[in-house]
């Protein structure tokens, strides 16, 4: 939106008294206001910190109302205070700060990361705490309500990690790219040793991180992408905790528990075999579809061990039938598998045959004899499997949760669709062809009240096929 009437709504002192004044030539004079809010950082001298301007931006639902001035001021004011930035009423000495209004949808929130008692700020997580302050004003306002701060979330990519991917010509970020490759080498490995040999095989870089007491032991891991280089020239480096939340080593070993361990044997599979493998899929996604619905209200735990679990068949699936609507799908249903807080959900059957599902598929890359029918069924399976983990996350309130399963919903709807139609007979294409050009039957329409009859439309039409010539128009 087109920034106009710029103007300080809240600030550390008096907005009236903060504001630029206009310099003869009509722009504004920012030299004041500029040295109030860099004093505090250059009295720390060599202690202050590198980057010490602290920026938010706040921004209303296009279909919300046009909050007031007022109203914006007190947002900035509940933030400030939430993050210990410059509690409200309670400490002259913080930080100084201020609000500036550029449009009627958003304001800015700039700080300055010095205290004026000449000391530096306390403060931690405060993107959380500025999202609860956030989640209070659309409860006072009455705003679009959104989803509370519960650590599901991927983490984003930065601006500059977007820029950087398109000067080198890649189609998304690294750090998307990695994600995905971390997530299916996971969903199809059964040990540390194999998910390690996966990422490998893919053409990933793969650093291992051991403990500084046990130095045999691996404590975690950092993957990288060929060709994406820092300015140093080594390769730029992302832990698993920094891809994602249960991405981190702790959080994958935790579902290889019920897995046999050590790296499973390449096998040559038959025809038959590998038919079996996805007839075995769909009819696992199809029990624990079961499971969840069964389990929402009387075991929710169960249920998000089995929501949990489906990311992975999803991913497996995706990378054997190398579909990029099935990935799409996947990526959109992470989300949806994680429980807040990056809390871990016991395991459990159905979480467990989930998991044993993508490791064979991993293993069935190669298709079998008439695989589009194996295929369509397993897709209709998973999307029955994600309407479940819908119900199942809207009856938990976990609206984050929900709307991602729902956008991982709308591409299996999608690659269903398509692999339907490869299946299908002729007989059965000309009929579906048949019902698209006519939604409505003529016959249907003819009888419809007030509708014009034609003269061919004769009452032993609408009773379909007959030995009989339907009777027409006579000379």
């Amino acid at each position: 939106m087109e920034h106009r009437d710029p103007h300080i709504v809240v600030g550390w002192r008096d907005p009236a008294e903060l504001e630029p004044p206009l310099r003869p030539d009509g722009h504004r004079d920012f030299r004041r206001i500029t040295g109030l809010l860099t004093q505090p950082h250059a009295a720390l001298g060599p202690r202050g910190l590198d980057r010490p301007v602290w920026h938010c931006v706040v921004r209303a639902a296009p279909g919300d109302r046009m909050l007031s001035d007022t109203e914006w001021g007190h947002l900035a004011r509940d933030i400030m205070d939430r993050t210990g930035l410059a509690p409200h009423g309670q400490d002259d000495e913080a930080v100084r700060w201020l609000a500036v209004r550029h449009a009627d949808d958003h304001i800015h929130i700039v700080g300055t990361l010095a205290r004026q008692d000449g000391t530096r700020p306390q403060f931690w997580n405060d993107y959380y705490r500025v999202r609860e302050a956030c989640r209070a004003a659309e409860e006072r306002h009455g705003l679009w309500r959104t989803a509370p701060g519960d650590r599901t979330a991927d983490r984003r990519p930065a601006r500059a990690e977007h820029e950087k991917a398109r000067r080198q010509g890649r189609p998304e970020a690294p750090r998307i790219t990695l994600r995905r490759a971390v997530s299916t080498a996971a969903a199809g490995a059964g040990s540390e040793e194999e998910f390690f040999a996966r990422l490998r095989e893919a053409g990933v870089q793969v650093r291992a991180r051991y403990s500084t007491r046990n130095p045999g032991q691996v404590t975690g891991y950092a993957v990288a992408l060929t060709g994406d280089t820092a300015r140093a020239g080594g390769p730029v480096w992302f832990s698993g905790g920094k891809l994602a939340a249960d991405l981190s080593l702790p959080k994958l070993r935790a579902r290889w528990d019920d897995a046999s361990s050590g790296t499973q044997p390449r096998i040559q599979l038959t025809a038959e075999e590998r038919n079996a493998i996805w007839e075995h899929a769909a009819r696992t996604a199809h029990e624990a579809r079961d499971r969840i619905r069964l389990c929402a209200a009387t075991d929710p735990a169960a249920a998000s061990d089995a929501a949990w679990a489906a990311s992975d068949t999803l991913h497996a699936a995706a990378a054997a039938l190398g579909s990029r609507v099935i990935r799409q799908a996947a990526d959109s249903y992470a989300r949806a598998a994680r429980m807040p807080y990056a809390r871990i959900p016991r395991p459990t059957p159905a979480g467990n045959s989930l998991r044993q599902t993508a490791r064979l598929l991993s293993r069935a890359a190669l298709l079998g004899q008439n695989p589009a029918a194996c295929h369509a069924d397993l897709v209709t399976q998973l999307v029955a499997l994600v309407e479940a983990v819908i119900e199942l996350r809207q009856a938990q309130q976990h609206a984050a949760q929900a709307a991602a399963a729902r956008r991982a919903a709308e591409h299996l709807h999608a690659e269903r669709k398509r692999l339907t139609r490869r299946t299908e007979s002729p007989a059965a294409r000309s009929a579906r062809v048949a019902a698209e050009s006519f939604p409505v039957s003529p016959w249907a329409a003819a009888r419809a009240p007030g509708a014009h009859q034609p003269a061919w439309a004769g009452p032993r039409a609408s009773r379909g096929p007959s030995s009989s010539r339907p009777r027409g128009p006579t000379r």
